[in-house]
């Protein structure tokens, strides 16, 4: 037996797009409404009111050669500076101050550099290497 349908028309009810789209507002509302950004806080450094000595500031440079060991220009051998960078390193007094710049020759021997690495340490440095340095070529 045969039952026959009949097109059956559904509509939704009128009431439920107008309920979703108020609790959609106030979604969006309530989530949009939080405390405004007021950005990182941040504490900026003051500039010093001490000037400070010129002497202090200037690093202490070192170079080294498979012959000699130059300290601020001048060369010396490992006795002598030693002595030198001993003296240099006890007028310091602030660890900015205490920083030796170390230029090494491509060819200088390891143990050489090691020794005057050892030395600088042990006379209360801070040892900074120069791996490359900045040179001006003029072209005439």
């Amino acid at each position: 037996m045969k039952l026959k349908r009949g097109k059956m028309l559904v509509d939704p009810p009128a009431s439920a797009s107008s309920d979703i789209a108020f609790i959609l507002i106030i979604f969006f509302l309530v989530c949009a409404a939080v405390q405004p950004e007021t950005g990182l806080s941040q504490v900026l450094p003051k500039t010093e009111e001490k000037k400070e000595q010129r002497d202090q500031s200037k690093n202490i440079e070192v170079s080294i050669t498979p012959t000699s060991i130059v300290l601020n220009g001048s060369p010396l051998q490992l006795p002598e500076f030693t002595r030198r960078i001993n003296a240099a390193l006890q007028k310091k007094t602030r660890d900015a101050d205490r920083i030796v710049v170390v230029k090494s020759a491509p060819n200088t021997p390891y143990p050489v550099w090691i020794r005057v690495s050892q030395v600088i340490e042990q006379a209360g440095g801070i040892l900074t290497l120069e791996l490359e340095s900045n040179k001006t070529i003029n072209v005439d």
